[in-house]
């Protein structure tokens, strides 16, 4: 499907002679369409709708954006399959994974903010001293092809509610879903200018974002490099910089957890959506005591991820979404295999039967040295790496031993125990005994895994200015 064009002013505008890129299917590695590469005049045009849009947008109620947000909801719900499709395609997702998760948990993003802003209060009192919590602005939206449509309403959803304007660079990689999200947009009848679309690669669109002199704030997930050249582009006007970047999450077993549901779990959990996700539970944390008993546990699991063709529905796992990832997944299964950690399951190369498509084989590395690339460094992949530890105290050491700190696990039968255990680890998120997700809960990093915070009343406030009246 080639589509060339970006959604500027409330309108779509047509970019067919703007140089192409290939959009290609992950399962059968042909190119399935093309869409348009964006300039930095396309980003002059967008920031500029979003300026003279926020003028009238920033003094709207709070009741006419929950109207407008109730509209975009009932439009994401009633096109549903239609998303899942998209991300099918785009991604790689298997097609029950991208119905039961991509595209439920990216609506749960829109309903929260409205959750969110039916309850909070943008004005408040202290004495004669009024607390006003104001719109930042014009909103930069750099968002990546791992989670397409969930990470493009985790920005766009509390912008809104907030009375920003918002300009969405969505992954030139997984672009179909951003394009079915604009049509949204446009069809909630969104004022002209709220929300802008321009497609293109990172260090064309995403850097003339960052430096634009009339963007007040930009908010990117991706990995910490392209967090790192983002803050840099933008230092220099001094906006906002929100990151969410990248993650090597620690799942830590004490030694009384419930190994023998718990290390099931935590397999899947590390390799869902093929492992592409920066908060995936990749280091598995256990009692040296116990070490053989979790190989076979997780072999166990790993046989029964059933990976093949995503469009049907009884896979489990697909392939890595784009060729650029799977080489890098086959450089880090290699490094693991070269540096001595014990192979238990998987390897390099495809699964057998599979003669096409980035495939990676389910992989599990036990006694990981914390050292090692594959404890370090975030594969982004169906890896997952079992590292011993002595007790308790050394186990927390190695969970932190990271230049990371986005998510954590910890498992215990003891909640107490896990309690203390999961303070003591520095990470935005921790999750313990596998509870449900919350799209309230606020998610972000420690360290190297970005500044900020997203999700419910705290995603809410990053859109946020805080102006201090006295003697109000």
């Amino acid at each position: 499907m080639n589509d060339a064009r970006f959604y500027i002013d409330g309108c779509w505008q047509d970019r067919t002679d703007a140089a192409g890129i290939a959009v290609v299917d992950p399962f059968t590695e042909e190119v399935i369409g093309h869409v348009a590469a964006g300039s930095s005049t396309d980003v002059d045009l967008a920031v500029a709708a979003a300026r003279r849009a926020f003028e009238t947008f920033s003094r709207s109620s709070v009741e006419a954006r929950l109207a407008l947000l109730g509209r975009i909801l009932a439009l994401l719900e009633e096109r549903a399959e239609l998303f899942a499709q998209a991300i099918v395609a785009e991604m790689g997702a298997p097609i029950g994974f991208a119905r039961a998760a991509h595209v439920p948990f990216g609506i749960a993003h829109v309903r929260a903010q409205m959750e969110v802003l039916q309850r909070y209060r943008f004005l408040s009192l202290d004495g004669s001293t009024a607390i006003s919590k104001e719109p930042i602005g014009v909103c930069a939206l750099i968002t990546p092809w791992n989670w397409p449509l969930y990470q493009i309403t985790a920005k766009v959803a509390p912008a809104i509610a907030a009375g920003c304007t918002v300009v969405l660079k969505p992954s030139e990689l997984s672009p179909y879903s951003a394009q079915l999200f604009a049509q949204v947009m446009h069809d909630a009848d969104t004022p002209a200018g709220v929300f802008n679309l321009v497609g293109g690669r990172g260090e064309v669109v995403g850097a003339a974002l960052a430096a634009h002199p009339d963007v007040d704030m930009i908010s990117i997930t991706g990995s910490t490099r392209a967090g790192v050249l983002v803050a840099q582009a933008a230092a220099v006007t001094v906006k906002r910089v929100v990151q969410e970047l990248g993650g090597k999450s620690p799942n830590l077993f004490l030694d009384d957890a419930d190994f023998e549901q718990g290390v099931a779990k935590g397999v899947l959990a590390g390799m869902r959506n093929a492992g592409q996700s920066c908060s995936a539970p990749t280091r598995m944390l256990v009692p040296a005591s116990r070490l053989a008993e979790v190989e076979a546990l997780a072999q166990a699991a790993v046989m029964g991820i059933n990976v093949g063709d995503p469009r049907d529905e009884k896979t489990s796992m697909g392939p890595i979404a784009n060729a650029a990832q799977y080489a890098r997944v086959q450089e880090m299964i290699a490094s693991g295999i070269e540096e001595g950690a014990k192979l238990v399951c998987g390897g390099p190369g495809r699964p057998a039967g599979l003669t096409h498509g980035y495939f990676a084989q389910p992989t599990v590395f036990s006694n990981v040295t914390p050292d090692m690339r594959v404890a370090q460094e975030e594969i982004f992949g169906p890896v997952l790496v079992i590292i011993p530890y002595r007790d308790e105290q050394e186990a927390i050491a190695i969970a932190n031993d990271t230049v990371y700190g986005l998510g954590a696990s910890v498992q215990s039968g003891d909640r107490e125990r896990a309690q203390r255990v999961a303070r003591q680890i520095r990470a935005g998120q921790v999750h313990i005994n596998y509870p449900a997700w919350n799209s309230h809960a606020p998610f972000g990093g420690y360290k190297r895994s970005g500044n900020g915070r997203e999700y419910g009343v705290h995603g809410l406030e990053e859109y946020l200015e805080t102006k201090a009246i006295l003697g109000y």
